[in-house]
């Protein structure tokens, strides 16, 4: 099962931003994450859902995500980046959907 971290943030502050992917990227990259979205377009489509933005961060497994998360060096970065965003996030386990090939 692999990890999936999905954040919903609206950018605040663009200089602290920056600040915040040039310490947390490398972090992120050492826990084994790797970016599968990062939106450019967002379309609302139901459910008067209208995030500014939203990105995936997908690890080798839930396991890995959780621990990146909750390390202490991800933590450390965590009130940089409410300073510099709004939003929510969650850590989703997902196996890759069955198709009729397989």
């Amino acid at each position: 099962m692999r990890g999936y971290l999905i954040f919903e943030l609206e950018i605040t502050d663009p200089r602290a931003w920056e600040e915040y992917r040039r310490v947390a990227g490398p972090i992120m990259q050492q826990g084994g994450g790797t970016f599968v979205l990062n939106s450019q377009r967002i379309e609302p489509l139901e459910g008067g859902w209208a995030p500014a933005s939203i990105s995936v961060v997908a690890f080798p497994s839930y396991a890995a995500a959780h621990a990146f998360y909750h390390s202490d060096a991800y933590q450390a970065t965590i009130a940089l980046r409410q300073r510099a965003a709004r939003g929510r996030g969650i850590l989703v386990g997902s196996t890759p959907p069955q198709t009729d090939a397989q």
